[in-house]
């Protein structure tokens, strides 16, 4: 079903919408969860609640995309579940992807004085539309969906090593387009 007419489900409080979004992009929204939190328990509630919210939402919402939206809903839900459950813990998922852009995006304070959040996250989206379409997709992959760096390059046919040598440049290159923009990283 096209993603119009899921849409449209919503909008008319059909629950059938529930059913197809599942369907449609199910695996999607828990191979992100999973990515974060490394929990099927976890991960199988957090797409629930990502249902859930998607039905709370629309209407008035009415995504563009509904893959990105699903996306956004359940990596929000997933980060917050690992934060409640790991609470100051360091582990894989979500901590290991934030401390790998860490070095590259602002801190929350640093970022409240330079640009309001909503304007971080366009220059981020300039920085990426500015990328060849492969690395923007990695881009995207690894640090919104969460990949593993193993998973990604077994993908597209590279070592891991040197991946994770393309995605430091990615960061790298993400950092210099920030402080170039006069973002204080």
């Amino acid at each position: 079903m096209e993603d119009a007419a899921i849409i449209n489900l919503y909008w008319q409080r059909d629950e059938q919408a529930i059913a197809e979004t599942d369907g449609k992009y199910g695996p999607f929204c828990h191979r992100i969860a999973m990515n974060i939190l490394r929990s099927f328990p976890d991960s199988e509630e957090c797409v629930s609640d990502t249902y859930g919210r998607a039905w709370d939402t629309m209407p008035p919402q009415r995504p563009d995309s509904l893959r990105a939206y699903l996306g956004r809903i359940v990596r929000n839900l997933s980060i917050s579940r690992y934060r409640s459950i790991h609470a100051q813990k360091r582990g894989e998922g979500a901590e290991v992807l934030l401390s790998e852009l860490g070095d590259c995006v602002p801190s929350g304070d640093a970022t409240a004085r330079t640009v309001e959040v909503r304007e971080l996250g366009e220059l981020i989206s300039r920085y990426l539309d500015g990328l060849a379409a492969d690395d923007r997709t990695l881009f995207i992959r690894r640090y919104w969906n969460g990949d593993a760096v193993s998973e990604l390059a077994g993908e597209i046919g590279v070592r891991p090593n040197s991946l994770t040598k393309r995605l430091l440049r990615l960061r790298e290159g993400l950092r210099r387009y920030l402080e170039g923009e006069g973002v204080r990283v």
